[in-house]
């Protein structure tokens, strides 16, 4: 069974509710038929439900059965406006300001999140990361004892004998600029915890960088360096290693000759980008040209399942990170 299909059969135990607000994407529109077909998930479309029925009709979708709220008429929207206030207001949201953000879809799913009218949100197919983080960060805001929202793919790459059986998670490949080593590691922390969470087993953790063990020295080698001391302060049982190459990382017989000892070198599962450039590249390289599924981008750090989607995702990647957020919302 496929990663994905495993993820979907977790979900299938424990049935969750995920708000899709881009509903006038018809790949939206498309993966919500799937999801229903398979029904691993409840799925709340958000938008105006005459127009929302009526796109999926003229493209032959069955969405039938699904629920759709309209933020001007429902009757949570007042509720949602003044909690939405009460929330910000601190920051010198009026209430004026509030009556117009939850006429927007994002904002009114995330407030449906937060009020546990509903467990999850995808968004991202047609809007920007910060248009659907922004609102995630103001109203759900992050974890407890989480310094840092980041967020990650899970590759799963076809034929492969690396990683755990070609499932490794690549971060931080969509979010962080260029963290510094207190960031690096808490990217690190975080990642493993998605690891285990989603696909279950040990995760071994690589500080990737351009040198192995002290091959290279620059100050981008040493945050990395530094970035994992701080790791294995923090977290002593995690199985981390670093710095890295890549190869030395998942190829075992390289790992022998770069990095003689180590626990995680050739065996790496969770491979940690010293900075965004690299892990947005590194990522798009394997999905292209190793022909991987790139779930993603996914978040770690949020209090409630929020997934953030490329607007370049076909509809059988919106099935996917919904199935992920699902399982995510189960725990």
């Amino acid at each position: 069974m496929s990663f994905i299909e495993e993820i979907k059969q977790r979900a299938k135990s424990n049935i969750k509710t995920i708000v899709l607000p881009e509903s006038e994407d018809i790949r939206v529109l498309q993966a919500t038929e799937i999801i229903n077909r398979e029904g691993f998930a409840n799925v709340v479309l958000i938008g105006n439900e005459e127009q929302i029925r009526k796109k999926a009709d003229e493209n032959g979708i069955n969405i039938l059965n699904t629920k759709i709220i309209n933020p001007n008429s429902s009757e949570k929207y007042d509720e949602y406006v003044n909690a939405f206030y009460e929330l910000r207001k601190h920051k010198g949201i009026t209430i004026e300001d509030s009556k117009e953000l939850m006429k927007n879809n994002v904002y009114f799913g995330m407030m449906m999140v937060k009020q546990g009218e509903a467990d999850g949100l995808v968004s991202g197919a047609a809007h920007s990361t910060s248009d659907t983080l922004r609102p995630a960060l103001q109203i759900l805001k992050t974890a407890p004892e989480t310094k840092l929202v980041s967020a990650f793919f899970v590759m799963v790459v076809p034929d492969c004998e690396y990683g755990e059986n070609g499932t490794f998670i690549f971060s931080d490949s969509g979010l962080n600029q260029n963290p510094n080593s207190e960031e690096l590691s808490e990217i690190a922390i975080s990642s493993a915890k998605s690891f285990e969470q989603l696909v279950g087993k040990e995760p071994k953790v690589a500080m990737l960088s351009y040198s192995t063990y002290g091959s290279a020295k620059s100050d981008l080698t040493q945050k990395v360096i530094d970035a994992t001391k701080l790791v294995k302060e923090k977290q002593p049982n995690l199985l981390v290693d670093g710095e890295l190459q890549f190869d030395a990382a998942i190829i075992p017989e390289i790992a022998k000759s770069k990095a003689p000892g180590s626990k995680v070198a050739g065996y790496a599962n969770t491979m940690i980008f010293p900075d965004l450039n690299a892990g947005n590249i590194g990522y798009k390289l394997v999905q292209r040209l190793a022909k991987a599924e790139a779930y993603g981008p996914l978040c770690q750090g949020i209090a409630k399942p929020v997934n953030d989607l490329s607007r370049g995702c076909s509809s059988l990647d919106i099935v996917g990170v919904v199935a992920i957020t699902a399982v995510q919302a189960q725990i």
